[in-house]
């Protein structure tokens, strides 16, 4: 009788193993499939997409003129000052004229012999060679009067701002630079360096947007007015200046200015950015699109950030449902629950 009893309370303990065993071996089923992750998805679309350029660049004046004669006269006046706005044709400074006073009696005494020589060749007194001679000498003379005088007297040759004065009246000019410098400024332009695979598509007469730091608000409009015909070698670049037209001349030169270029427009796969993950220690972004209940991961490559969505080049398709919300411990191969943004 103990033994059967003892053999009974085993079979109960051990049925009461079995039992628990297989509570738990359910329960773990259970858990597994309830801690299944849970992300939000959205749908990767197709979007146009402006292919907009921007480059860095300095304003530039329009023009820069260097004032100064092309020989060493002493300077006897200077007429403008730094800042000073000139117009074209303005006389900015006089130097010594006691040359040109010279060249000037010389030349008008020249005038007066070839009356008198034109009046002995009509009389048969000189010769037609005589006469030319005597021509040649005024026509040099009357040449050197107009360099003297151009160099005495020196005018603004654009309508500018004076922007640099090297010397003060008394001084000997020599050839240690210019005298004054003016610069056109209510035009004003920008260089900046485009990727050789854009050349085809730069046109003279294209819009630019401008940008400023010091005026942050404000967009300035350009045009395309010269694009360089060669590609620097080492940079795979071309040069191509953008003019922008200044008439309050709240553009100065020296100015750092943000240069925008459309490019036209291109239908591209648009995700949202937050679907968008980096690679630790690495540059690879990547992302994960969802198939039948299963995460698989793909590596991406980006395009122009649209807003808060980002093109993709590569990686997604348009119509694939990607991970926007919840991706961060995925695996390649997860299945995961899904809800949608």
């Amino acid at each position: 009788m103990k033994t059967q009893s003892l053999l009974k309370g085993v079979a109960l303990v051990a049925l009461a193993v079995l039992a628990t065993g297989c509570g738990n071996r359910n329960s773990t089923t259970t858990t597994a499939e309830e801690k299944k992750p849970l992300v939000k998805v959205s749908t990767a679309r197709i979007e146009s997409v402006a292919q907009t350029e921007e480059f860095s660049g300095t304003i530039l004046p329009f023009s820069q003129n260097n004032i100064s004669p092309s020989m060493p006269l002493r300077i006897q006046r200077i007429l403008v000052d730094v800042g000073d706005r000139v117009a074209q044709g303005q006389i900015l400074a006089e130097l010594d004229q006691s040359s040109l006073l010279q060249a000037k009696v010389q030349l008008e005494n020249l005038k007066a012999d070839l009356q008198r020589y034109q009046a002995l060749y009509e009389a048969g007194g000189v010769s037609k060679q005589q006469l030319d001679q005597m021509t040649t000498q005024v026509d040099a003379s009357q040449v050197s009067f107009d360099n003297l005088q151009e160099n005495t007297v020196l005018r603004s040759p654009v309508a500018g701002v004076v922007t640099a004065r090297n010397y003060d009246p008394g001084d000997l000019y020599g050839s240690g630079g210019a005298i004054l410098t003016v610069m056109q400024i209510d035009r004003v332009k920008v260089q900046v360096n485009i990727s050789e695979g854009y050349f085809p598509q730069v046109k003279v007469g294209m819009p630019v947007a401008i940008r400023l730091d010091v005026y942050p608000d404000e967009v300035f409009e350009g045009k395309v007015s010269l694009i360089y015909p060669a590609v620097d070698a080492a940079t795979r670049t071309f040069t191509t200046e953008i003019t922008i037209p200044n008439g309050n001349l709240k553009l100065r030169p020296g100015m750092f200015a943000r240069v925008a270029i459309n490019f036209g427009a291109e239908d591209q796969v648009v995700v949202p950015d937050v679907a968008i993950q980096k690679q630790v220690g690495t540059n690879e972004r990547f992302g994960f699109v969802i198939e039948n209940g299963v995460a698989h991961r793909r590596t991406l490559t980006l395009g122009r950030q649209v807003g808060s969505s980002v093109a993709i080049l590569s990686g997604f398709s348009a119509g694939e449902t990607i991970v926007v919300a919840g991706g961060q411990k995925l695996l390649d191969g997860t299945e995961v629950d899904v809800t949608r943004e």
